[in-house]
């Protein structure tokens, strides 16, 4: 289990690097954040992607991109907003 304080630097090196993230990154980050007690729900696959959820926020993650490992900008962008409401990243 990693500390909060790794997982924060997780998210901040997400945030700085938004058109070159993969899912599994996204993943680690809210596994962790589940084995440190937070509220985390998912992933729950959907037809492209997964569901998460943490707190009262739910995003999802289309892994749906032919030919690239990397998430589209705009589901980082969702993950990134989770994060800032629960206290996690600041912009």
């Amino acid at each position: 289990m990693a500390s909060i304080a790794k997982i924060k630097e997780a998210i901040a090196a997400i945030g700085a690097r938004r058109k070159n993230v993969t899912e599994t990154e996204i993943n680690w980050v809210m596994d962790q954040l589940k084995a440190n007690g937070l509220d985390v729900r998912g992933p729950r696959k959907t037809t492209h992607g997964q569901l998460y959820g943490i707190a009262n926020r739910r995003f999802g993650v289309c892994t749906h991109n032919p030919g690239s490992k990397q998430v589209k900008p705009c589901y980082v962008d969702d993950f990134i907003d989770a994060m800032i409401e629960v206290g996690l990243y600041e912009e």
